[in-house]
Parts: structure tokens; sequence; C-alpha cells
């Protein structure tokens, strides 16, 4: 059996599917509210936070994957986040499962150097310490060897359905509703995006994939790396029409945080947008040389055909 922690968000709901398709049908989706994706998953409600209850939804497991996810709290994340990671581990280490971890780029340097596997944890606020933090302990249990430990991590979201980023957010979801699109600090660096359900796909070969343990991995991105400018000019490509934007300045994002807790929390990423944000996947793909990834122009077809 196959076990989704976290099993509510988009990076879930769309691994689930991709391990029913592909894999295996006997899963098990854990969260607080969890609702079956696909007709023979089993659900196991549980509190993360609580180490029995983690147990619990764990056991009898061959491969746990965490993709748990919260609001955009910093308190919360810093409260929450590692404790919940913690008991995962535990659970899984308990049940002799393999464990498959979905990790963010919060931890790296927030500069223009290209980023690999091997860059080192330079965090940038408060966020990007707990992600560094809980990815520590993530290697320190793919060191200890007592159970397989696979690291897959992606760059900022692009994608369908609750897929939550900043560029959905701010760019593609004010598309969908012919509003003006929102761009952060510039328009003219170098975003490396990740479609979602690639990013599910690959967790799930991943996580399949038995020497791809006690690694990290970059997951497989498009490498075209459009600024928001070129971005937004192919989805006005394949909507047939010019589509506005605006550029939201550095000091009106920080002037916005002063009335707007949403907008604070997005404030120490703010680095990445003023610089190329360069995410490198090239060893998953030299690796796995049969995945298709998904090109911007498809991703905005279906996004914006919706």
């Amino acid at each position: 059996m196959q076990t989704i922690l976290g099993a509510s968000g988009q990076i879930a709901l769309e691994l689930a599917r991709e391990l029913f398709s592909t894999h295996t049908d006997d899963l098990r989706l854990v969260s607080r509210h969890p609702a079956k994706i696909n007709p023979s998953d089993s659900l196991a409600p549980a509190d993360l936070l609580d180490a029995d209850q983690a147990a619990k939804a764990v056991k009898g497991s061959s491969i746990v994957y965490f993709t748990a996810g919260l609001p955009p709290d910093t308190r919360m994340w810093e409260q929450q986040f590692p404790r919940m990671l913690k008991n995962a581990l535990e659970a899984t280490r308990a049940a002799n499962a393999k464990f498959v971890y979905f990790d963010n780029t919060y931890m790296y340097p927030q500069d223009d150097r290209l980023l690999t596997e091997d860059a080192p944890f330079q965090p940038v606020g408060r966020k990007g310490r707990v992600r560094a933090a809980m990815a520590s302990m993530v290697l320190q249990e793919m060191a200890r060897g007592d159970i397989p430990v696979v690291i897959g991590r992606a760059p900022e979201f692009y994608g369908p359905g609750k897929t939550q980023s900043i560029t959905n957010s701010l760019v593609l979801d004010n598309l969908k509703a012919g509003k003006t699109a929102r761009v952060p600090v510039r328009d003219d660096t170098r975003r490396t995006l990740i479609w979602t359900p690639d990013a599910s796909r690959a967790l799930a070969v991943l996580g399949n994939t038995p020497e791809a343990y006690g690694q990290t991995w970059h997951l497989p991105c498009d490498d075209e790396r459009l600024t928001y400018k070129e971005f937004i000019g192919l989805a006005a490509e394949t909507l047939g029409k010019p589509l506005p934007y605006k550029v939201l300045g550095k000091w009106t994002l920080l002037a916005a945080g002063l009335v707007s807790r949403q907008v604070r929390e997005l404030r120490e990423l703010l680095p990445r947008y003023e610089r190329d944000n360069l995410f490198d996947s090239s060893k998953f793909k030299q690796r796995f040389p049969t995945f298709e990834v998904t090109r911007y122009r498809h991703g905005l077809e279906q996004i914006l055909a919706t």
C-alpha cells in the first residue's frame, strides 16, 4: 500500500491519480478531511500534529509520500510544520516503509545562480529557515539509513485546479477572470515554473524507482524559462488577444504589506522576483529520458481554456 500524507492539495490530488493509473490501486489518503480521488482509495482522517494518529495512518504502508502543506502563515509554519514532518518520519520508520518527501526551494539562495541539487541552503526569512530545517531533518533521516528516503524538490508552481502560487494568484487567476494580471517586482527576469501535474507524476516515478532513493532530485521543468512579459505574451497568443498586466514594484508590495497580512507573508520571497530564477532539473531528465515535460504553451492552453 502507498500512502499520501496531506492528501487535500493539488500535488496530492495529481499524485493519487498518477499512482492509481500507473503504479497501484492500493492507495491510502491521509488528511484531516480526506476525500476519495480514485474509486479504490482508502481514507484515513488524521492530524499529523498527533504522533499516534500519524502512526496509525501510516501503519501497513510500503511507501509514504509527504505532501502536506500549510497556509502562508509564518508562525503556523514554525509551530506546526517541523512537528508534522517529525511525526511522519517516525511513523514511516515504525512501519518500515519508504519515505518520499516533496520539497520546495525556499531554503535556496535567492539570486540568479543556476540551482542544482548541490545548491547550498541559504534561506532568506523565517519561512525559508523552516523549510531549511525540514529538509535537513529529511537529509539526516536519509543519512541514518534505517529506511529508504528520497527528496523531490520543485520550484514555483503554475497549474490547474487548486494550484497555489504567486504566479497563479496574481497572474493566471486574473487573466482567467478577464482582469489585469499583476506581476511581482519585475517582468524581465527569467522564471523557472513547474506544471503541477508534472511535479506529481515525477514524484510518483521517484517513489517507485528503488535506485532513486538516498538522493535529492529536482523535479522536471520546461527549460524555456520565460520572463513574465514572455509568459503573458504566450498566454495572449493562446487566447488570440492582447492581455494587459501591471508590474507591482517592490516598494509597492512592501507598502501593501503594512495593511495586508497576505502580502506581508510574501515579502521574504521578493528577492527571487528581482533576479533570474534558474532551477536545473537535468539530473531527472537524464535518468528518466522518456518523461514528457509539459511545455508552457500547452500548460497555458489547459489553464486558460477552462
